[in-house]
């Protein structure tokens, strides 16, 4: 067996997500908070780009980087949302962002080299440093700043050792988005220090309050030749089981990553591919109508969730996520979330496993009842808690 295996953390949210199925086989109700994927159908123009794929044979093998006319277009989204040139050449397409993330890692990491993570932080980002032999290196950012990592703490953090950075905004767990000036004095510091930028951008559509999403390669020309930008499909247009994402980078770190590629999994389903070569834009009005929905529940969400004494919550600008701190309570957040879904049957994904035990994450990506419902039973368990009668204003 692999040593290295040894040190790495099963996911919690596969975790809850089994309790949680456990629960419904016993007939009990379940509100699930866990769940990191949107609650709506792939769009109807996507799944019949894909029948059709599927009617006309394309389900041979296709190149490892994926069909030209996919590349093409994902160069084209690039250039024309994003500001950022890319040629085909430079797109790698996956079987999901998370491939992509770890194909990134396997590409550039030699034993021994550090990855600094802000936290709080999605929980496969350092498990997967650790697969690829590197080691994850934590920056954590308070509640007072906002969940942002400051430039001064990233400046602190660098060593010799240090080879790439992380950038995740809108975030996974916390739903911060950095604005274009955080991003910059960040990633002018990675210029400066010539290191890598993984910049994890699968949540760009999920903006709300006016924020403005911004593409960290398209800072700086400088900026841009330091930067592997990742993205997918999976999260707007609501295909998570679809398994496809890509990532664009200089044409070495392409040529690294699709070595690794050729030789682990190989490219997604073709006529998986040949569907999202057409479908994104063909689907705006899905994806409008979704992110619409998101924004309304978000503010229910944090609304609801505050009115519970104890319970403070950053109102998260973007993703579908919200990271209440539950710390006044003195439970750690295992301990917190697996009696909440013993005693309630509600299932949130305790933070330590996003390197912040002061919190849960909540997912909003499920319907408005389920989340009145679902914060109800979280005041009731509170309430239960501190040895008071249930109480949510």
């Amino acid at each position: 067996m692999n040593k290295a295996l040894a040190s790495i953390q099963p996911s919690a949210t596969l975790a809850i997500a089994a309790r949680a199925n456990q629960l419904k086989a016993e007939g009990k109700k379940v509100c699930n908070f866990s769940v990191g994927e949107p609650d709506f159908n792939t769009p109807e123009l996507a799944k019949e780009a894909c029948r059709d794929s599927i009617a006309k044979n394309q389900t041979r093998y296709t190149p490892i980087n994926g069909i030209a006319t996919l590349c093409e277009s994902i160069a084209k989204k690039l250039k024309v949302d994003n500001g950022l040139s890319y040629d085909p050449s430079q797109i790698l397409v996956s079987c999901g962002a998370k491939h992509s993330l770890g194909n990134a890692f396997l590409a550039l990491l030699n034993p021994g080299d550090e990855v600094i993570i802000p936290a709080p932080y999605w929980l496969s980002y350092p498990e997967m440093v650790r697969i690829a032999g590197g080691v994850p290196k934590f920056i954590y950012a308070t509640e007072a700043a906002g969940l942002k990592i400051t430039p001064e703490q990233l400046e602190a953090a660098i060593t010799p050792k240090t080879v790439a950075v992380i950038m995740n905004s809108p975030s996974n767990p916390t739903g911060m988005v950095y604005t274009a000036a955080e991003l910059k004095a960040l990633a002018d510091i990675c210029v400066k220090h010539n290191l890598w930028i993984v910049s994890d951008e699968i949540y760009e559509r999920m903006v709300y309050d006016g924020a403005a999403f911004t593409s960290v390669g398209s800072l700086s020309p400088e900026i841009f030749e330091r930067t592997i930008t990742v993205n997918g499909f999976s999260k707007s247009l609501a295909m998570t089981g679809w398994r496809i994402g890509y990532a664009a980078a200089p044409k070495a770190v392409i040529k690294a990553m699709s070595t690794v590629q050729s030789h682990t999994s190989g490219p997604p389903a073709t006529f998986v591919q040949h569907a999202c070569a057409t479908s994104p834009a063909a689907c705006e009005a899905d994806i409008q109508k979704m992110v619409k929905v998101f924004a309304e529940r978000r503010l229910r969400i944090v609304k609801l969730l505050t009115n519970i004494k104890g319970i403070t919550c950053v109102t998260p600008k973007g993703a579908f996520y919200v990271f209440p701190n539950i710390s006044a309570f003195g439970l750690d957040s295992k301990t917190f979330a697996e009696r909440l879904i013993d005693k309630e049957a509600v299932a949130t994904v305790p933070g330590v496993s996003f390197g912040a035990d002061a919190n849960i994450r909540l997912s909003y990506a499920c319907s408005m009842d389920e989340i009145e419902e679902g914060i109800s039973r979280i005041a009731a368990f509170c309430d239960g808690v501190r040895g008071r009668a249930p109480s949510l204003s």
